[in-house]
């Protein structure tokens, strides 16, 4: 770790708990910090809690106590998913006390480059397909962030031989100061959280901070296709390096129907690529840019492109069974997700859908649902998306109460050489209590099926 002499002896409120509040408050409390930490939540059973005291550490659970600021907090480091409405935050920012999340004290303390990867969709699977080509180039990648992994507990522990590849969310963007990865990539830009950021713009400005202190030392890979993206990318100071889909490009990294190109020079043949979709070819050019950037050998770019069959739960091919395909897309929670899953096969697809109901439409999908042959509901949305699905002239439907029973029903329905593909388009809320356990109980049905 660098730079740990710049918190001793300050005052430094955690607010949150959780993971990141724990890595937190002992890197903190560990560098000559006066740290204290508040969480909302009741303290019974609370570990992290009960850990933290045994090092010294003032806890305070069960609410945030009226007057907490007037102890005179130099810095608070909040747990990303709390709001600023959030009425600590209001008074703190009222007093110009600093508000950090936990990937500016990664930034602080890190030996490693960082490598930041944002957007609305895609994170994961660029941020996984990075650092196995990274690990296999021998560039001693460390995987951190909101793909799962406290990023300031890897920092801690990074050397300058490591890189950091981080991905990062809007909540944790927007409680920056000094972060400058050596490498930021926005994947994409859509409405997404507005619950918490208010408005788009809100949003997006949040995600511009992955690139607001970049210099010219750095760069930024960016979705060159998407002029709404362009403008925010447009004032960065950083080397641009823009990806495109639409045929090949002179400058940064582009793709057509055959060849995936390096500034307008062949790259790699598109046919080694094992990832479906043309979503997941943006994240793959994204993915690759990077690697290149970072000194990352071609031949361990193909060897991931050649291998890499998809994040779990993110368009996951879980196995094929006498001629079927099978796929797990469960963290298709919202439409635009399920049409770049529907988008992504041109073969009679068999599509296990519905969920939690939030009031949305599904007309959007329409024009991807040309390759559906059946559909099996589940959930909340079973009858509406039954509906929808007749609208599209689509005859085979039916309900399903459970993951299992949808399976057999789907595989009912299947021929030699079909996709069975679950992308629900919903959230799991309403049968399971996460999208995880929702795809994990669809892979196994799959394997329990006769084979």
């Amino acid at each position: 770790m660098k730079n740990l002499e710049q918190f001793k002896g300050m005052r430094i409120l955690v607010l949150g708990l959780a993971r990141s509040g724990y890595a937190a408050s002992k890197i903190l409390h560990d560098a000559g910090a006066n740290v204290v930490v508040n969480d909302a939540a009741p303290e019974e059973g609370n570990e992290e809690a009960a850990a933290l005291r045994l090092q010294g550490i003032r806890v305070i659970c069960g609410g945030h106590p009226q007057g907490i600021l007037d102890e005179g907090f130099d810095l608070i480091v909040k747990n990303p998913g709390i709001p600023y409405s959030n009425a600590v935050l209001v008074e703190a920012l009222a007093k110009a006390i600093p508000v950090w999340t936990e990937i500016e004290l990664t930034y602080r303390i890190s030996e490693a480059p960082i490598i930041a990867i944002t957007g609305s969709n895609g994170k994961t699977t660029t941020t996984t397909l990075l650092y196995h080509m990274l690990n296999i180039g021998q560039r001693q990648p460390l995987i951190a962030g909101n793909i799962g992994t406290v990023s300031c507990a890897v920092a801690e522990k990074a050397t300058e031989d490591n890189i950091i590849v981080l991905e990062a969310s809007s909540f944790q963007l927007m409680g920056t100061e000094k972060f400058c990865p050596k490498i930021a990539v926005w994947t994409n830009l859509y409405d997404a959280h507005l619950d918490y950021h208010g408005t788009s713009e809100a949003y997006a400005l949040a995600k511009a901070n992955v690139l607001k202190n970049q210099t010219q030392n750095e760069y930024v890979i960016y979705n060159a296709d998407q002029p709404e993206l362009q403008a925010y990318v447009a004032h960065a100071v950083a080397q641009k390096i823009p990806f495109s889909l639409l045929g090949k490009k002179d400058q940064g990294i582009s793709a057509d129907a055959e060849k995936i190109y390096w500034n307008g020079e062949p790259y790699v043949d598109r046919s080694i690529i094992k990832l479906p979709g043309m979503h997941n070819l943006e994240n793959i050019l994204a993915a690759t840019a990077a690697a290149i950037l970072s000194g990352c050998d071609k031949s361990a770019i193909e060897n991931v492109l050649s291998s890499f069959t998809g994040v779990r739960h993110r368009m996951q091919f879980v196995t094929e069974l006498k001629g079927r395909k099978f796929f797990n897309d469960s963290k298709a929670t919202n439409t635009l997700a399920t049409k770049s899953a529907l988008a992504a096969f041109d073969v009679p697809t068999i599509l296990i859908a519905g969920g939690l109901d939030r009031g949305h439409s599904f007309d959007e999908l329409q024009p991807f649902m040309g390759n559906v042959k059946a559909v099996v509901t589940l959930g909340e949305t079973a009858e509406k998306f039954g509906q929808f699905a007749a609208s599209c002239g689509i005859d085979k439907i039916v309900h399903a109460g459970d993951m299992k029973n949808a399976v057999n029903l789907a595989y009912a329905f299947t021929a030699e050489e079909d996709i069975v593909l679950l992308s629900p388009a919903c959230a799991s809320w309403d049968q399971y209590p996460s999208f995880e356990i929702r795809g994990d109980q669809f892979i196994e049905a799959v394997m329990q099926l006769d084979r």
